[in-house]
């Protein structure tokens, strides 16, 4: 039985290839005459044993988190639906400063009819997202796990 170092490598395997040697040349391990030697012989590898130099003599990927760099958060349904609220709070807080400079009159603090139940609803989803209940929505813990 043949080693996996002679089976056939895939677009993705030549893709994940070519990932590590454009970090290396971003590190500064590579110029760039050896980062396009070595790309070009990524994509023209037919079996893993072509692939197994082009990386020999680089360091295993470090995750993020060992290297300091800092990772963004994911972008779930929640928090997209926060930015959201966020933003349309703040544009209706805006628009009511705008309203009390333009009359000079004390007017009611309409926007917390908008920023407080839409609020309330988005805490508590994520509460009970966070204790485990399933909560229906496109927000919902549900949803994700579709």
């Amino acid at each position: 039985m043949a080693g996996t170092d002679q089976l056939r490598v895939a677009d993705a395997d030549r893709e994940r290839v070519a990932a590590v040697l454009v970090r290396a040349h971003a590190e500064g391990r590579l110029s760039l005459a050896e980062y396009d030697e070595r790309v070009r012989a990524a994509h023209a590898a037919v079996v893993g044993a072509d692939l197994v130099p082009l990386t020999a003599d680089l360091p295993a990927d470090v995750p993020a988190r060992a290297t300091g760099e800092r990772r963004r958060p994911a972008r779930t349904p929640l928090r997209v639906a926060v930015a959201v609220w966020a933003a349309v709070s703040v544009l209706n807080v805006v628009i009511w400063l705008a309203v009390v400079a333009g009359t000079g009159a004390a007017v009611a603090p309409w926007w917390i009819w908008v920023a407080g139940p839409w609020g309330a609803v988005l805490a508590l989803h994520a509460l009970a997202g966070r204790a485990g209940f399933l909560v229906p929505g496109p927000c919902g813990a549900a949803a994700l796990r579709r």
